[in-house]
């Protein structure tokens, strides 16, 4: 446990660890991807997976609980290892090596609390219904929640719709660098696997966010009504 512990708080240990951990939650990313996009395929599709999931009772609060962990401890080891990245370079430099990095790499740690703050709301929009309790309220013609018209109805306010695609801008941004970063840590890095490393990282943020942003556009646009 001690040498764990060592390991843990060293340099490569904490990047591993946060590695892995977003490893996890890009996982989870794509999966819940995957289930927001029912939402073209109608109230029907939409309102059974929903069911499903909850029918799973005790199995979907379990990974719920996983799931925050793995949160936590992604967010733990990023601010560790900005800490020691600061410790090592405790002066600023003279002149900024902007051109040496990208955006992405420069607001990593910002756009990171930028999706937590996202995550945070998103869970008392849509999962609590603290912000709109009438959600929970919502009923297809089954008796099943009426996931499909609580997304249209949240999605039909341009500032909810506003927000999460901003929201969905920075994630992507955060993704970018992260995945890049990952493949770092791993090792697949330099002339060998920098054109794979150095580009897959963008593809699939960008993927992923034109996949999140595509629902609340269509609602705008009256494709998913």
């Amino acid at each position: 446990m001690k040498f764990i512990g060592q390991w843990y708080f060293s340099s490569l240990g904490a990047k591993l660890v946060m590695a892995a951990t977003g490893v996890l939650l890009l996982g989870f990313l794509v999966i819940h991807l995957a289930g927001n996009l029912l939402m073209f395929s109608g109230p029907e599709a939409t309102n059974a997976y929903a069911a499903w999931l909850k029918e799973k009772g005790i199995i979907l609060w379990a990974a719920r609980l996983g799931l925050l962990i793995v949160f936590a401890v992604h967010i733990a080891s990023a601010l560790r290892v900005h800490r020691m990245n600061q410790a090592a370079r405790p002066d600023a430099y003279a002149v900024s090596s902007f051109l040496v990095t990208t955006y992405a790499a420069r607001t990593i740690l910002f756009s990171g609390f930028i999706v937590l703050a996202f995550v945070i709301y998103h869970l008392l929009h849509f999962t609590m219904g603290v912000t709109n309790p009438e959600y929970l309220k919502l009923v297809d013609s089954e008796s099943r929640p009426d996931v499909y018209a609580m997304v249209v109805q949240g999605f039909s306010n341009r500032a909810v719709t506003t927000s999460y695609i901003v929201a969905m801008l920075f994630l992507a941004s955060h993704l970018s660098h992260g995945l890049t970063s990952f493949f770092q840590t791993i090792g697949l890095h330099g002339p060998r696997f920098s054109p794979f490393a150095g580009k897959l990282g963008p593809v699939v943020a960008i993927l992923i966010f034109i996949g999140f942003v595509s629902i609340p556009l269509a609602v705008l646009a009256g494709r998913i009504h």
